[in-house]
């Protein structure tokens, strides 16, 4: 494992993954296209604390240094007399290896945040990451995240392939079944930590925008097709100046002029106007308003949240918008699932088409049933089902962030299902890092103290130094994106994993690929690199 070579992909790599989507959206925009600004940003990402010297340093130089106490200091321990001296240059070769990254990501660590310093307003987000944080955050804090969840991921991945090992001393049959338990707990782990992760997310979408990329938000919102002056009510129930049966002072037009675009009474907006409560409170409040379409029901009528896609039908709404999800879908994944197949055996395409077929259609409905369940969650709870159970209960809980909307956060997440157990399990990678990030308080984020830059610090070293290792002493531990990245980085594409996953995408129609282009193009987009 030349070091040089090892060298020289990592800053490769690492170059076009902070270069390119920077340098892309200014050559495609006149408008934004500046020599000044492409001059810029060479500047930065080709100099010494640029993120690819950085993580080069980091790699090739963990590299480096434990090749040299392998060839160098190691065997000269045999001439030392003293057992410490002997215990500590004869350690083991993964802790060996471990230290080596350490060190050297001790420098790349310092390298990155040194840019980040002299820099007023940090411009660059770090690669596969959320957007920059304000300039008082930590720099460094997503990639931190990131590394985190992979480096914990392979070591449970690492458990769990111990486990079978130990299973396979027993008899034949207790092997098998233990076989099948570990799998069925891996493949439910990560369906149960996207659930979770996801939901976080969503909630936050709703209700605290700010926690998350850019990106992200711009893709949930063109999903979704929701009305912003919907969200804005949501977020105001959630603060208490937007309630049921009272004046708002500092939002009452915002529904009044969506029922007027609506065609609409206008006093369907007003939340003065409208009832708190179900039953006959509830039956008194249509009557005068003359409104037929919510008997027995309080809160904001559903027009709002369908906002012309199904008129009055809930389940009309799910449905189309689950529709329309679908083939927002099938843009995305058709070209994933499609080129590399095109590419590698387009023979082989044509004569069988279902194994890529099959994958691009599940892909689909896992997306489509995650957002149509969403829409009829909400409904479920404040309209079809809860809100006529329990007449008395109140809207403003129903249709607060405890109410309806976290019931369809909770819900659209098991849509995970569908998906194939593999898939599960880089969807969870992806997603967590982000979930995480949301859940840290702002003012420990946004604080900047030493005790956090070093606890920060800390955890990226001891992050990617694990990483590292485990790509050289147990890469079976690794899997997905990962895996793939690593592989590469540390011996090329000649290797009998590239191989194997060339062969298998060239079969399935590069399903494995899958996450790792829709994660590019979510994250890489040009809104989340302003």
């Amino acid at each position: 494992m030349d070091p040089l070579r090892v060298a020289l992909r990592t800053y490769t790599l690492s170059l076009s993954l902070s270069l390119f989507p920077e340098i892309v959206p200014l050559l495609a925009s006149p408008k934004a296209r500046s020599p000044k600004k492409i001059r810029e940003i060479l500047r930065r990402e080709l100099s010494p604390t640029g993120f690819a010297f950085a993580i080069t340093l980091a790699i090739a130089g963990g590299r480096t240094l434990d090749q040299f106490w392998t060839t160098f200091v190691a065997p000269q321990s045999n001439s030392v007399d003293s057992k410490a001296k002997r215990d500590w240059r004869q350690m083991p070769a993964s802790q060996r290896t471990f230290l080596a990254n350490a060190l050297s990501s001790s420098f790349a660590v310092m390298l990155l945040t040194s840019r980040r310093r002299r820099q007023h307003i940090p411009t660059a987000p770090i690669p596969l990451t959320i957007p920059a944080p304000p300039p008082r955050g930590s720099p460094t804090l997503d990639l931190t995240l990131l590394l985190l969840v992979r480096a914990v991921d392979a070591q449970v991945q690492s458990f769990f392939r111990r486990s079978r090992k130990l299973a396979s001393y027993k008899s034949q049959a207790q092997a098998a079944e233990r076989g099948q338990v570990i799998q069925w707990v891996s493949t439910h782990l990560d369906a149960f930590v996207f659930w979770l992760a996801s939901s976080r997310i969503m909630w936050c979408f709703f209700y605290q925008p700010e926690r998350l990329p850019r990106s992200y938000v711009k893709w949930i919102t063109s999903l979704a097709d929701m009305d912003s002056r919907l969200l804005v009510v949501l977020r105001a129930i959630r603060e208490g100046t937007w309630q049921y049966a009272r004046p708002s002072s500092s939002h009452a037009k915002l529904l009044t002029t969506m029922a007027s675009d609506l065609k609409l009474n206008p006093l369907l907006g007003d939340p003065s106007h409208l009832p708190a409560h179900g039953g006959a409170e509830a039956n008194q409040a249509w009557s005068a308003l003359r409104f037929d379409g919510r008997h027995g029901v309080g809160g904001i009528p559903c027009e709002f949240v369908h906002y012309n896609i199904s008129g009055e039908s809930c389940t009309g709404n799910a449905l189309l918008r689950g529709v329309k999800a679908f083939r927002q879908a099938l843009l995305i994944y058709v070209p994933v699932h499609v080129l590399p197949p095109l590419l590698l055996n387009p023979t082989q395409l044509f004569k069988d088409p279902f194994p890529i077929l099959i994958p691009l259609i599940r892909s689909a409905t896992f997306l489509s049933t995650f957002v149509s369940s969403v829409w009829f969650t909400v409904c479920f709870v404040r309209t079809l089902f809860v809100a006529r159970l329990f007449p008395r209960m109140s809207h403003n809980f129903l249709d607060g962030p405890q109410g309806c909307i976290l019931a369809g956060c909770l819900v659209c997440g098991a849509s995970i299902g569908i998906e194939r157990g593999k898939r599960r399990g880089e969807m969870a990678l992806y997603v967590l890092p982000r979930a995480i990030r949301a859940c840290l308080p702002n003012r420990w984020i946004k604080s900047n103290t030493w005790r956090m830059r070093t606890a920060e610090r800390l955890v990226f070293v001891m992050s990617l130094a694990s990483i590292l290792t485990t790509a050289i002493h147990r890469p079976d531990a690794l899997r997905g994106l990962s895996r793939w990245t690593v592989t590469y980085i540390m011996s090329g594409t000649s290797t009998g994993f590239w191989k194997t996953r060339r062969q298998t995408d060239s079969r399935d129609g590069g399903d494995t690929t899958q996450t790792q282009h829709v994660q590019r193009m979510i994250i890489e987009g040009a809104a989340g690199y302003q």
